[in-house]
């Protein structure tokens, strides 16, 4: 069996009045009332993140994530604090527009200006082990073809600023003004990786090296390899699929650069560029561009035809059928985007959207 790679997940959430359902900031509020380990702030204070431990098998990942939700939908709701994983809110105030206060987020404020206030977006990061920094590298440029389908899976975030978007994922076109966001490479290893980070710092574009926010990266304290395109998901089993379709794309392209084998899904910049744009566009629910040759698909056969090729790695894994069914649900409901958009019609009351994804938060 292939060695499998150790997974971590970093989870962003909104935190949300219950009586309003707007969003609140008092992340603090939750934060005083739970371990130092395991939940963070943010740049915003109406988001919070947790942070799950390390472990190489799914079932455990999504215990882990599911009791850190747990703790905070706990802490929050004496308080009347919910909270909501999403990509966006789709309801504001101007008191929901407060920054925490340390000097990192005072320096994204005074020097990104608008980029920095209007951040009110929560992402899921994945990380996965990296053995070596150089193939960490090769690898991550050969997975990037395959993100679009990954943030096509989590698009959460129909409404930007309290109006419909037009997109599946507002969050994913709104994150692309940061300066190092998009894609990673080309880079032949992991000195001209660092050197290409240290030359962003010198050029005063940012004051250190995690702001570097590329769609997949290197982290910069620990030796993992981070997926940072998805939007956050209110189901938690959207986390798994796409923790385990991300270690398998690692796993997959990792055995065969030591083999000797070309790329599996290689297309130009500019068509990759536009293929991020269509997942945050369009979803599951229209084409994506297909990473093998540029041409556009149905999302859902994209996404067969990536499970099906990713299979023998699966297997091998042991992750198959975990993996597979998860991707049956995850295709047969669509993604929240849609769903939001249902609970909207319903009723044209942006509360009903909230409601939905603080219900969908807390599905264990």
């Amino acid at each position: 069996m292939t060695q499998k790679l150790a997974l971590g997940v970093e989870e962003e959430f909104h935190v949300v009045d219950l009586v309003s359902r707007r969003l609140s900031p008092r992340a603090h509020t939750l934060l005083d009332r739970l371990p130092t380990s395991g939940f963070s702030a943010e740049l915003q204070q109406a988001v919070v993140e947790t942070n799950s431990e390390p472990t190489a098998d799914l079932s455990a990942l999504r215990a882990n994530l599911v009791d850190l939700r747990r703790q905070l939908i706990a802490a929050g709701e004496p308080q009347g604090l919910g909270v909501a994983a999403a990509g966006t809110s789709p309801l504001h105030s101007e008191s929901g527009f407060e920054l925490t206060e340390n000097d990192r987020y005072q320096y994204l404020h005074d020097t990104y200006q608008f980029i920095a206030r209007e951040q009110l977006v929560c992402g899921a990061q994945v990380h996965v082990d990296v053995l070596d920094r150089d193939l960490a590298v090769l690898v991550a440029q050969r997975v990037e073809p395959w993100l679009p389908a990954l943030l096509a899976l989590s698009a959460s975030s129909p409404y930007w600023f309290e109006a419909d978007s037009g997109y599946a994922s507002s969050r994913a076109v709104a994150w692309q003004r940061w300066p190092t966001a998009g894609m990673l490479g080309p880079f032949s290893g992991a000195a001209e990786y660092d050197q290409a980070v240290a030359d962003l710092v010198t050029s005063g574009v940012i004051d250190d090296p995690g702001m570097v926010y590329f769609d997949i990266r290197l982290s910069t304290h620990v030796p993992t390899m981070e997926l940072r395109i998805c939007d956050a998901c209110p189901l938690v089993d959207d986390v798994i699929l796409l923790a385990g379709l991300f270690r398998a794309l690692v796993t997959r392209e990792t055995a065969a650069i030591e083999a000797g084998a070309p790329p599996r899904g290689d297309i130009r910049p500019t068509l990759l560029r536009a293929g991020h744009w269509r997942a945050a566009r369009s979803g599951l629910e229209g084409d994506l561009i297909s990473p093998l040759d540029g041409k556009p698909l149905p999302a859902r056969v994209i996404i067969d035809g990536m499970l099906h090729d990713l299979r023998p790695t699966l297997e091998d894994l042991d992750d198959w059928d975990t993996v597979a069914a998860l991707t049956a649900n995850a295709l047969s409901r669509g993604t929240s985007a849609a769903r939001q958009r249902r609970a909207f019609n319903q009723r044209r009351q942006a509360a009903d959207v909230v409601d939905l994804v603080l219900r969908e938060t807390a599905i264990d």
